[in-house]
């Protein structure tokens, strides 16, 4: 089999054999455990092709399987075509779970190798008691990329820059003081934190290191004796040196930091959180590790301030106007018969947005997939899938901008020609569901698991359904995906909170057929207090009009009706001034009328 995939896992299995190695778990992760790895970490993708942001590889001496999720089924399918890796499809019933098939596929006696680095401590702790009860061993040293991956990118070595306070609405100094505040509530007096998010945030720094995100490749350590900034000397400069020296905060080496872990003093109780904390780092700080269920950073860093929710405000009418602009050039180009693919579109998107004001970068790779692509939930149009717009058919639309005063995120899902009533009522069923949750009011402490149903329930009455998450949090000019909260069917132990940015997106793909998917992003809020609690509620944040055209009104109610008026009404009021010209004006006019036009 001619592959390059095929050549690097044969190479990969002569490294195991030496090593006396029956089997290898390579996640999609960096010691960071984000989502969104540099290209330093992409290991799983150099093995395997496939290119999806969630999924594990697993290579045994005589098979190789990749486990994703129901986002990149179709994807997977296709990359992973003429490799020889097999597909398994996580979350189905039929699919064993990792641990599982590792157990039923290695003979007792066996050694499974992962590099301990790219695990969470609970991850690692996990599968080596599953094994255990297999009488397989697990040996978390094993890392043999290093001699395998000849060309390998170099750690990022970008400059990071101060995110002024205007922007993120306090100081570095704060947050320190803040976050030191919590750890002692939970009986530490030092805090660990190696997400980089979490420290970009907290630190007011950003960077490039990571596509899309901007962060920088670091980790922090924080007691009320030291703050130390652990980052590779190439990314500072006198201004950012000076900047954290006002801070409190000192830096040492990137590779320094194992070795200042395993020098703190026995008696160190260090705050971390093991979900977000490598094994081989919780190893190295044992019994100094207090572990706690959610890092306290996270939680501050979801809820919003009046400065950034002003900026999220006003970055999504620069927002807005860009994809007035972007929109308008598709419908032109369509009219017109001119040649028009997905890739058009993505650069269409990005070159509106990065002429508007605080334009950093786009939040993520612009999801534009036409037809059947638009099933495919994660697509990203390259050379090769790169497809023609037809006038007719649906194309779905899903972006959103990196701003300094805020990151956007969201999906429209556009007729290109005459749509078809199996087209419009699709469409409308997940719009029913999306009106329903943006209007649902909840009381304080409910978990985005018990609202997610809301927006399910119309799909589900015509039996039709969709597997993603409904709702994930969004960062400030950080990660577009945020934690903790998130809106999903399985449960996320952490609340909505007042401040909170999240998408609101339920969707549907008919594979082979067309994708449908209506996303905006939303602010909870503190709507009232009653005798039986505080109740919290959603603010719509994204300004952009739905497509009228793929409404089917008849399976409407009056109250669905109005909310898309007085949501295409509200549109139409914060756009409308920020708009250039006359045109711009008269189609916005247009695509917010009332549904009582169509």
């Amino acid at each position: 089999m001619d592959n390059v995939y095929v050549a690097r896992l044969d190479a990969l299995r002569n490294v195991m054999r030496e090593a006396g190695i029956a089997a290898v778990v390579v996640p999609q992760a960096d010691p960071h455990l984000g989502e969104y790895l540099a290209a330093h970490w992409q290991v799983r993708r150099w093995l395997s092709g496939f290119t999806g942001s969630a999924g594990d590889l697993v290579v045994t001496l005589d098979r190789a399987l990749l486990w994703t999720d129901s986002r990149y089924f179709i994807q997977a399918a296709a990359q992973l075509d003429g490799s020889g890796i097999e597909l398994m499809k996580d979350g189905l019933a039929e699919t064993p779970s990792i641990a599982a098939f590792l157990c039923s596929a290695l003979p007792a006696g066996s050694r499974v190798g992962v590099d301990g680095m790219l695990f969470s401590a609970p991850a690692l702790e996990a599968l080596a008691s599953r094994l255990e009860s297999a009488g397989i061993d697990l040996d978390c040293h094993f890392d043999p990329v290093g001699r395998l991956w000849s060309d390998r990118p170099a750690l990022p070595d970008g400059k990071i820059f101060v995110h002024d306070s205007k922007y993120a609405g306090q100081s570095a100094r704060r947050k320190i003081e803040d976050v030191l505040g919590a750890v002692k509530g939970e009986g530490a007096a030092a805090v660990f934190v190696s997400a980089l998010d979490e420290i970009a945030w907290i630190l007011n720094i950003r960077c490039n290191d990571v596509r899309h995100t901007p962060v920088a490749t670091s980790y922090l350590y924080l007691s009320e004796a030291d703050k130390v900034l652990f980052i590779a000397e190439a990314k500072l400069t006198d201004e950012t040196r000076a900047y954290l020296a006002s801070e409190g905060v000192r830096t040492q080496d990137y590779g320094a930091v194992t070795a200042f872990l395993a020098a703190l003093p026995e008696s160190v109780r260090v705050l971390v959180d093991p979900a977000r904390t490598s094994g081989a780092v919780m190893d190295i700080l044992g019994s100094r590790a207090v572990a706690t269920a959610v890092s306290p950073a996270a939680v501050m860093k979801s809820v919003k301030n009046d400065v950034q929710i002003a900026g999220v405000r006003d970055a999504m009418v620069r927002d807005g106007v860009a994809l007035v602009k972007a929109f308008m050039e598709i419908e032109r180009r369509m009219a017109d018969g001119e040649a028009t693919t997905e890739l058009d579109v993505a650069a269409l998107l990005h070159e509106y947005r990065s002429q508007g004001d605080l334009y950093f970068d786009e939040s993520f790779g612009t999801i534009a997939g036409y037809a059947d692509h638009g099933a495919i939930v994660h697509y990203e149009a390259d050379a090769a899938s790169n497809a023609q717009l037809q006038p007719r058919g649906l194309l779905l639309v899903d972006s959103g901008a990196q701003y300094l005063d805020g990151t956007t995120d969201i999906t429209r899902t556009i007729a290109l020609g005459e749509p078809t009533a199996e087209e419009k009522r699709d469409f409308t069923l997940v719009m029913k569901g999306h009106i329903a949750l943006a209007n649902t009011v909840f009381p304080a402490g409910t978990r985005g698991a018990q609202l997610d149903a809301i927006a399910r329930q119309f799909l589900w009455k015509n039996g039709l359904s969709y597997l993603h998450g409904t709702g994930h949090g969004v960062g400030h000019f950080l990660s577009v995906h945020e934690g903790p909260h998130s809106i999903r069917l399985n449960n996320v132990e952490a609340p909505l909170l007042p401040g909170s940015i999240t998408s609101n997106e339920p969707g549907l793909y008919r594979e082979g057929v067309h994708g449908i998917r209506c996303e905006n992003l939303v602010l909870c809020r503190e709507l009232m207090e009653t005798e039986f609690g505080t109740f919290l509620g959603f603010e719509t944040l994204t300004l952009f009009p739905f497509d009228r055209s793929l409404f089917d009104t008849s399976i409407m109610t009056e109250e669905e009706v109005a909310w898309v008026d007085n949501y295409h009404a509200l549109v139409r009021e914060r756009l409308w001034p920020a708009l250039e010209n006359a045109a711009q004006r008269a189609w916005l006019d247009v695509h917010t009328a009332s549904l009582a036009t169509i």
